[in-house]
């Protein structure tokens, strides 16, 4: 049977059809609202579980750095899964007082000092001044006052608050 060209919707079932239509764009669009609003949540809460940088792009800044010659190494902590764990920097930025530098510079005189267990040909270091520095002149008068010292190092950038002078004692 074929269908009557005639025939035409009444006007109850158009107006049903206009009803629903904004009730449609309505579901649609709260539902894109969700699913964008859940992919931005897994997004901010992946770059918060990241690793902090620094200025300089270190990484594992909150991690203590090796330990000195002597010292036992504790096993590391258990962690989630879902945890990264920081790495240990042999990075001079991040030595503390009592520990071992050496220089690991090349050739062409520049001095690159790493974190090393202590022992011979090492440098102790006596004392750390964090902070603005303006190079020899500075690091010589601050490590004047330090007994023992033999040598020091000190590290200048365009940002003050990652200056240091480092006060060493060759071993």
């Amino acid at each position: 049977m074929e269908p009557d060209p005639d025939w035409q919707p009444d006007e109850r079932e158009r107006a049903g059809r206009r009803r629903r239509a904004p009730l449609v764009a309505s579901v649609v669009a709260l539902a894109l609202l969700v699913v964008g609003g859940g992919a931005a949540a897994v997004y901010f809460v992946g770059r918060r579980a990241s690793p902090d940088r620094t200025a300089g792009g270190a990484t594992g800044t909150t991690g203590e750095p090796a330990t000195t010659a002597g010292a036992s190494n504790p096993a590391p902590e258990q962690s989630p899964a879902n945890t990264p764990t920081p790495e240990r920097s042999t990075d001079a930025r991040f030595v503390t007082v009592g520990q071992c530098v050496r220089n690991a510079g090349g050739a062409d005189g520049k001095p690159k000092l790493a974190i090393t267990p202590c022992g011979p040909k090492t440098y102790e270091v006596l004392r750390r001044f964090d902070g603005a520095t303006t190079g020899k002149q500075d690091a010589t008068t601050k490590c004047s006052k330090v007994e023992g010292y033999t040598d020091w190092y000190f590290f200048n950038s365009e940002l003050d608050t990652l200056d240091f002078v480092l006060c060493l004692k060759q071993r």
